[in-house]
Order: C-alpha cells, then structure tokens, then sequence
C-alpha cells in the first residue's frame, strides 16, 4: 500500500531529528522508502507560544495496514524519546500518518486522511511538492487543489537542508 507520512520536530537539532526518522523508517522491512519532500520551517499551530518547526512528508510503500503502520510511527517516536504530556506541545519528532491509499478511516486509535491535513499549509505544501495530483479521498480534490484553498501561513521552504531516502 502506498502511504504518506507528515515528520515535524521543534526541539534540540530539529533536521537530525528529521534525518534519524527517516533512517528508522527506512530500517522498518516493511517500509520502503519512495520519496521525500523539501524541508519546510514552519510557525507552531495550536500553541504558539515554542519554537519554530520543521516539516516535510515521506511516501512509502508499506506492507502495514494502517494501524500497524501508526503503531510502527508511535513506536518510532517513543525510541527517538518523544514524551507526550500534552497536545499541541513541542516535540522531538512528530511522525503523522497523514494517506494510506485510497482509505477512509475513523476510530478512537486512528483517523485517515489526517483529520487537518486539508487546512494545514505545512503538510499540503511538503506533500504537494511529491504528489501534487494525489486525490484526496474524502474530498475528491488534489493535493494541489487543497493547497490553493489554504491561506498562507508563512511556510518557508530551507533549500539548504536536503533528506534523502
């Protein structure tokens, strides 16, 4: 199945952090690694009161189904040594399950489309950049699509920091 993959982190070397993500999801047997947006900096949603973060979106390949592949994500995180306390606070790593094909999903684990991913400029623009014609499949748009309803947000693309699968 073909999935997409939202990373953020705002605390210690945001782009290591990054970088360490994708090397754990690359080290998954099930995961294979497709390809990797820009990296974006981006202003904090929810609290804004922490630092700034960086974004970008990953698409795989994976032999998950979507709970495995969150609890994979989860997983991850935890190794990497986020600490949820609270939502909207400032995180290591943030690794968000944002498409997995064409499926609609909606329990208490696990939401899919990500319940935001059509307002948040930060995960259109990334995703966008890698699938600008994927359709979303609740909306029946493009990801491009979606892009251009959001109002901008001051999404800024680092051309200096490049991850690679």
């Amino acid at each position: 199945m073909k999935a997409y993959l939202g990373l953020g982190s705002n605390l210690g070397d945001r782009f290591w952090n990054l970088s360490d993500a994708v090397k754990h999801l690359g080290g998954v047997n099930a995961i294979r690694l497709m390809a990797v947006s820009p990296v974006y900096e981006t202003d904090p949603v929810g609290d804004p009161d922490q630092p700034k973060f960086l974004n970008a979106v990953l698409e795989i390949d994976t032999e998950f189904d979507p709970m495995n592949l969150l609890k994979t994500c989860l997983e991850i995180e935890r190794e990497m040594g986020r600490v949820r306390t609270r939502q909207w606070e400032s995180r290591i790593i943030d690794i968000d399950v944002l498409l997995c094909g064409d499926e609609v999903i909606s329990t208490k684990e696990l939401i899919v489309p990500h319940p935001f991913l059509h307002e948040r400029e930060f995960v259109l623009r990334p995703l966008a950049d890698i699938a600008p014609d994927l359709v979303h499949p609740v909306f029946d748009e493009t990801i491009a699509e979606l892009l251009c309803l959001v109002e901008e947000t001051g999404v800024r693309k680092v051309e200096d920091l490049v991850l690679t699968v």
